[in-house]
């Protein structure tokens, strides 16, 4: 049996071979400058044409729409907004929110396992004793750790992506605290990409960015859930509840 010490080069190789894949298709993308594909104004120009393909493949749209945004989330492609503004016009609050956490959770797992695999070892030796410390605390806490990562939009989504992959955090918890923690935030979007035929024909454009998380109507249950999500850890804190060191 190999170790992490005498793991041949090829082994190595192979293990970092899909976190490199994930890394040179982001490179292509802005090589190609894709971008340009995936605005609001294609957005706009487009509506109709794929409101048309929705309608007559009410099953295959949203599973080609879950896979592309799988795919936009392994790549940590900068399109999560006008996609998750997308899944809301083109499927609605029900549909859309369903689809899209799916396919966001199904692409953040994708990178959490190639980060894993690539890094998880070296990044262990060469940890120090700060390092560990830290490992350990996300490990003992890290549902909670990683719920409230993905309620707070403030942190980039491919760091939050990376980060538990590294600190050794287990693929349950990770896949199951990423799907429950996205919700809130994609609603918030799906309801606004909802509404957002109403805004294309008034010559209108909607408000992006962290200023929509700042409204009380929003900023209110999503703190609320915020502080749910720390219980645990406040627990341990206080001695509440008893460390399982």
């Amino acid at each position: 049996m190999s170790t992490p010490e005498n793991e041949s080069v090829d082994a190595r190789l192979k293990r970092a071979l899909p976190f490199v894949a994930l890394v040179a298709g982001l490179i292509v993308f802005f090589a190609l400058d894709l971008q340009k594909y995936f605005t609001l104004e294609s957005l706009r120009a487009n509506r109709v044409v794929l409101a048309d393909y929705v309608a007559q493949n009410p099953l295959l749209a949203p599973l080609a729409f879950g896979g592309l945004y799988a795919l936009v989330v392994a790549f940590s492609l900068p399109l999560g907004a006008v996609m998750t503004l997308a899944g809301g016009l083109l499927f609605g609050l029900t549909v859309g929110t369903v689809t899209v956490v799916c396919g966001a959770t199904l692409g953040a797992t994708a990178l959490f396992l190639a980060a894993r695999g690539a890094f998880r070892e070296s990044f262990a030796r060469r940890a120090g004793a700060t390092l560990k410390k830290l490992e350990a605390g996300f490990q003992r806490n890290a549902f909670s750790y990683l719920l409230t990562l993905r309620l707070i939009p403030a942190f980039p989504f491919f760091l939050v992506n990376l980060a538990p992959a590294l600190l050794g955090m287990r693929l349950g918890p990770y896949v199951l605290a990423t799907f429950i923690g996205i919700i809130p935030g994609t609603f918030v979007y799906i309801s606004i990409g909802n509404g957002l035929g109403a805004l294309f024909d008034a010559g209108q454009t909607p408000e992006l960015g962290l200023s929509i998380f700042l409204k009380p109507e929003i900023l209110l249950p999503i703190g609320g859930l915020i502080l749910l999500s720390l219980l645990p850890i406040a627990a341990r804190r206080f001695g509440l509840v008893k460390n399982q060191d």
